[in-house]
């Protein structure tokens, strides 16, 4: 399917902007069906404000911590400071626990959020 420039009007500053023909072939090869909605400024500047939806959307920064895994001793990237009194593991060694039984009260084991 051909696409072609379309001009379109940004909800935020009511500026025109083009919606080029290769950001249209873009957005459909990711399954996008929307128009942007705002002007490229106006998403940059929305975006370094940590507003809207999205990944981590209105979120605050995460600080990581490194340590070394407790199984295999191989560095690994956590969210959270280990306090030291409990193991920690990489992602390849932290695998959940099979749950026992099926259904509500399983059967133990089992991790517990």
């Amino acid at each position: 399917m051909p696409y072609t420039d379309k001009t379109l009007t940004c909800a935020d500053c009511g500026s025109p902007f083009t919606f080029t023909a290769g950001e249209q072939e873009f957005h459909a090869s990711k399954g996008f069906t929307n128009e942007p909605r705002r002007c490229p400024n106006c998403r940059s500047a929305r975006r370094d404000s940590g507003g809207g939806g999205g990944y981590g959307g209105g979120r605050p920064h995460r600080e990581m911590f490194t340590v070394t895994c407790s199984s295999c001793g191989k560095d690994a990237t956590v969210p959270f400071e280990p306090r030291g009194d409990r193991p920690v593991y990489c992602n390849d060694c932290f695998k959940p626990a099979p749950r026992g039984g099926g259904g509500y009260g399983g059967g133990g084991g089992g991790r517990r959020w």
